[in-house]
């Protein structure tokens, strides 16, 4: 039994320790190339070595920090062959469930996605950067939902995680979002009126638009990406 209770507190402090640094490198208060002392985050939650690294060990296979024998561990900057590699997976699955979407969108799909598109108007007006996320989230879920594919937002999720940080420094930096809305503005149009070839169109360019985004980050902070891919 006391083993059993052992266990349960350590789950504990990993998924605090993970949760805690995961939203600091999510939203970029850990920046990409910002090192993390193991010793400073166990005397921070005040705990032993073991919940941290094994925080760290989580964090590193989403690709959020890359620890490395013998030296700093460090936030995992952005890779080019790692974002080509997750949007290539998130192009094919999308390029489906927007089909599907079409073809099934009914007056209730319309309305879910009409009640969606009037909270991120909402966040456009009042610049609200960080609320925009979950309501990103939300968008490309209900969109699964209508194409009764549930199972591909699990992928799109995993995928859409590998990109966070970066949309969120193009959120920050360049004001993307009334961009990204009026991409999904039309997205949901040609879903609701069953044209299966503007959704898709319109879905592509919407993922398209992180091309643009990558070059202007590139040039005014080129050390927050791999020399190489690792």
């Amino acid at each position: 039994m006391p083993q059993t209770t052992d266990f349960v507190e350590r789950r504990t402090s990993v998924d605090e320790v993970f949760d805690y640094l995961h939203e600091r490198i999510s939203k970029l208060k850990l920046k990409p190339g910002d090192r993390i002392s193991e010793a400073e985050i166990a005397a921070q939650f005040g705990v032993s070595r073991q919940p941290v690294r094994d925080a760290f060990s989580r964090l590193a296979n989403v690709d959020l920090l890359l620890i490395r024998p013998q030296r700093a561990t460090e936030v995992r900057r952005f890779s080019m062959r790692r974002i080509e590699k997750s949007r290539f997976v998130r192009a094919a699955i999308e390029k489906e469930v927007l089909v599907r979407a079409s073809n099934l969108c009914d007056d209730q799909g319309a309305a879910l996605l009409n009640s969606a598109l009037k909270r991120q108007d909402e966040v456009v007006q009042s610049e609200n950067f960080e609320a925009f996320g979950p309501l990103d989230y939300e968008f490309h879920q209900i969109l699964c939902k209508i194409a009764q594919a549930d199972y591909a937002f699990e992928v799109i999720l995993a995928e859409k995680a590998k990109v966070d940080r970066l949309c969120m420094l193009a959120h920050v930096k360049e004001q993307r979002m009334p961009d990204l809305v009026a991409d999904h503005h039309a997205i949901a149009e040609a879903v609701i009126n069953h044209d299966s070839a503007a959704a898709v169109e319109n879905g592509m360019l919407h993922l398209s638009r992180l091309d643009e985004t990558i070059d202007r980050i590139r040039a005014t902070n080129d050390n927050y990406f791999e020399p190489s891919d690792q």
